[in-house]
């Protein structure tokens, strides 16, 4: 790809410089990033522009995803479409591994990990293009694994097909995303985790969701809860506790109120009884509960969108939350608030997610939806909506 236009990216890096934490300098970020200081200065002073690698390696040492340093946001989702062919041979031959290098365990986990957090923080690139490679290694060390390690290889091989599937999910291969459920539930009972075994029955809802299939959604969700260990330790609280917030909102775009309720119930007062944190790659605790409990007016519309108001009056997701869950709130805020007559109060919530998670945001279908509705209903060429409306493609 040639270079980006110099001039925005360069008054971006600073910034993003300027305000991490510790604030870096321009030595620092030059060393973290392993590009010469010299390019970073005319970089910065809009003297040159920025080679894809060289923007990814900046990114990746100011902590933030490459989509928030440039303007022109759809080379980073065409970059991500581009790389999810790469995706899709890595999964071809899943169970007939090329030769090739392999990374000690550690080093293995690490990797792994980096990518649950890229997911969490909706850096769908760093996934995108790390992640194909990832999986061939992951193979590989599951094919050669001694027996003592088979179990945590096929933990992370499970964990890693789980980032891979939500760039596949978010950016609408809806096929390459089920192929990755199903790997996930191929891989699952290597690794002899019922509590990874209750993350992958989380996951799996997507495909449901991605089919309208919410009824059988809600019965796979119910049987997963069963499956579940008792909820005594923390890991299996909110295991059990995520898989019922799932189910509350299923059971909503199911229209199934009651059951809607009954699962929401159940997530409170599992999300009671530990912090908020991430568990199996999954954010739950109180906070994420009252997310879902936004997420479930919504799903049930009607007199029941009051809901999301009353939520959103008196609270607001916390900094620390990941990024994605986030956004999403602002998100199903929005179409509650589009539904409720406030259509200012609706486009405002639509730019607080873009600034938590600009990708995550400009893929989501509703996001789309609600402003071209937005544009049509307000009868107004406002500059900003315009170009909010352009920015994420709606018709």
């Amino acid at each position: 790809m040639p270079p980006t236009q110099p001039g925005s990216v360069g008054r971006r890096i600073a910034y993003y410089r300027s305000v991490a934490r510790p604030k870096m300098t321009q030595q620092q970020l030059a060393a973290r990033a392993q590009v010469a200081l010299g390019t970073i200065r005319k970089i910065e002073r809009g003297e040159r522009g920025v080679t894809d690698d060289t923007l990814d390696a900046i990114a990746a040492a100011l902590g933030v995803d490459p989509s928030r340093l440039v303007a022109d946001r759809e080379h980073v989702s065409t970059r991500i479409r581009d790389a999810l062919p790469a995706l899709s041979a890595a999964i071809a031959a899943y169970d007939m591994p090329d030769d090739g290098p392999v990374r000690p365990l550690p080093e293995l986990r690490t990797a792994v990990a980096q990518t649950t957090a890229w997911r969490l923080s909706a850096q769908y690139l760093q996934i995108a293009r790390e992640v194909p490679d990832l999986l061939a290694e992951l193979s590989r060390a599951a094919a050669g694994a001694p027996h003592s390690e088979v179990p945590e290889v096929a933990g992370l091989l499970v964990t890693a097909y789980r980032s891979a599937d939500a760039v596949a999910y978010k950016y609408g291969a809806r096929d390459l995303s089920a192929r990755l459920v199903e790997l996930m539930r191929w891989a699952v009972p290597g690794a002899q985790d019922p509590l990874l075994a209750a993350s992958v029955g989380y996951v799996r809802t997507e495909t449901f969701f991605a089919a309208r299939a919410h009824t059988a959604g809600l019965r796979a969700l119910e049987q997963a809860i069963d499956a579940c260990p008792p909820p005594v330790a923390a890991q299996a609280v909110a295991a059990r506790g995520a898989l019922h917030m799932r189910a509350a909102v299923i059971a909503g775009r199911a229209g199934s109120g009651d059951a809607a309720d009954e699962h929401l119930d159940e997530a409170r007062m599992l999300g009671d009884r530990v912090r908020e944190g991430v568990y199996q790659g999954t954010a739950f605790g109180p906070d994420s509960v009252r997310i879902h409990e936004v997420s479930v007016a919504v799903s049930l519309g009607n007199e029941h969108v009051q809901r999301a108001f009353d939520v959103a009056r008196e609270w607001t997701p916390p900094a620390d939350l990941p990024a994605e869950r986030r956004s999403g709130f602002w998100i199903e805020l929005a179409r509650a608030q589009l539904w409720g007559g406030l259509m200012d109060d609706a486009f405002e919530s639509l730019k607080v997610a873009r600034r938590i998670a600009p990708q995550h945001t400009r893929e989501h279908p509703w996001v789309r939806e609600d402003a071209a509705t937005l544009r049509r209903l307000k009868r107004a060429d406002a500059e900003t909506l315009t170009n909010f409306a352009e920015w994420c493609h709606a018709d």
